[in-house]
């Protein structure tokens, strides 16, 4: 996996400090009965989720490997040729 580059990425280490700091929060709030406490922690979790996806949408995500586009690339193309 490390040599795919597997989570190596600004929008996965952003993404999971973020997730990290809202279970935290979130394990802390039950160790102190705070309710309210618990439900911000979740929803860091929440946020975690959607900053790391709009990191890797705008481009500091995994980059897609130039081999799986000349793959697939070529596994449609016949399939477009015999159709006409």
């Amino acid at each position: 996996m490390s040599a795919n580059a597997h989570g190596n990425t600004p929008a996965a280490w952003t993404g999971v400090t973020i997730a990290f700091v809202g279970f935290t929060v979130s394990g802390v709030a039950m160790i102190i009965p705070a309710v309210w406490l618990f439900w911000v922690g979740l929803a860091v979790v929440l946020v975690a989720g959607v900053v790391g996806k709009a990191m890797s949408m705008a481009g500091l995500g995994k980059q897609p490997s130039p081999h799986y586009a000349t793959t697939t690339a070529a596994v449609e193309e016949p399939a477009a040729v015999s159709a006409a």
